[in-house]
């Protein structure tokens, strides 16, 4: 059995757009579990702060496999905007995920530093507020993903992935080669 052949770093965009929008949509149910569950919580907060960390490297795989698929699309006065716009919405996208994966990991570490009382006063202001301002990151990471999803199902545009090796015919049953 033969596989098909790795897309190459220009068509590799589509398997790996999924990544950052599942591990970034996922993470901040860890930083919820973590900030009102006083026995494990550390342990969500790491995870959910690891996760940030993956989905937002895996963003920035994503911009610069979608800027190398970008240059090879077929471009039309229809799809330029549209592609202009996602490539606008995918960079700010990874440069809000830069500053939520700092600061998560300021809020995670920087406590430990804190008196016992100070902990219970501000922990659960300042997670309100980065999740307030993760409920922002993440509708911007929707509008990014739909207008990726616009140029593929609206325009058409697709990866260029070489296709899959074809089986030789074998000769029909009862006869000799």
């Amino acid at each position: 059995m033969e596989f098909p052949p790795i897309p190459s770093w220009d068509g590799l965009h589509p398997l790996i757009i999924h990544f950052p929008i599942a591990l970034l949509l996922a993470a901040p149910l860890f930083v919820i579990v973590g900030v009102f569950w006083k026995k494990h919580g550390f342990a969500f907060l790491v995870a959910g702060l690891l996760l940030m960390a993956m989905g937002t490297a895996a963003a920035y795989v994503s911009v610069e496999t979608g800027e190398a698929a970008a240059e090879l699309a077929d471009r039309t006065p229809e799809l330029n905007p549209v592609l202009s716009h996602h490539q606008k919405l995918a960079d700010r996208t990874r440069l809000v995920f830069t500053g939520l994966t700092a600061l998560l990991a300021v809020l995670v570490f920087v406590p430990a530093l804190l008196k016992k009382e100070m902990k219970r006063t501000l922990a659960l202001p300042l997670f309100a507020v980065f999740l307030l301002l993760y409920a922002g990151g993440a509708v911007l990471l929707a509008n990014t993903a739909h207008n990726g999803g616009r140029l593929v199902h609206e325009f058409g545009v697709r990866a260029l992935v070489p296709p899959a090796p074809q089986a030789p015919a074998s000769a029909p049953a009862g006869t000799t080669p």
